[in-house]
């Protein structure tokens, strides 16, 4: 079925892995904020708290590479109470933004994201002293 991985991708057979697409461009900004570019040239993208069908290109993904980059895009969201039995309809913001709050990222010469690592903290350490030692990291960067 695939060349790459033969043995482990077949869309068939109970516990392989299944080949939904390639691509032939795809960021991945957070666990659940991606996008993908297909040999198609479909765009698939995914972000967590965005509705689908606020449009989000692969460009903005690419800005987003840049160190300090943020885009914002507005959406309309439904809001119901059971107990005034009501639906409101209301303008709502939202930034999209790298995080760092999982991975520490890493940038290039030219302030653009190139990889992320795991943050490690030792078994003896105390919170403080782990944050006080990933601001004195950042300053390095």
């Amino acid at each position: 079925m695939n060349e790459l991985f033969p043995g482990i991708v077949n869309n068939k057979e109970l516990g392989k892995l299944k080949l939904e697409n390639i691509s032939d461009k795809a960021i991945f900004l957070a666990p659940k904020a991606y996008c993908l570019q297909t040999v198609e040239g479909k765009i698939i993208y995914k972000i967590k708290g965005l509705i689908k069908n606020v449009p989000v290109s692969i460009n903005d993904f690419e800005k987003l590479l840049t160190k300090g980059s943020l885009i914002n895009k507005t959406q309309t969201k439904w809001y119901k109470s059971l107990t005034e039995g009501s639906i409101e309809l209301l303008e709502q913001s939202y930034t999209l933004q790298q995080t760092d709050n999982k991975r520490k990222l890493i940038y290039n010469s030219n302030n653009k994201l190139v990889n992320t690592k795991p943050y490690l903290i030792n078994k003896d350490d105390t919170l403080a002293n782990y944050l006080h030692r990933l601001e004195l990291e950042k300053e390095d960067y």
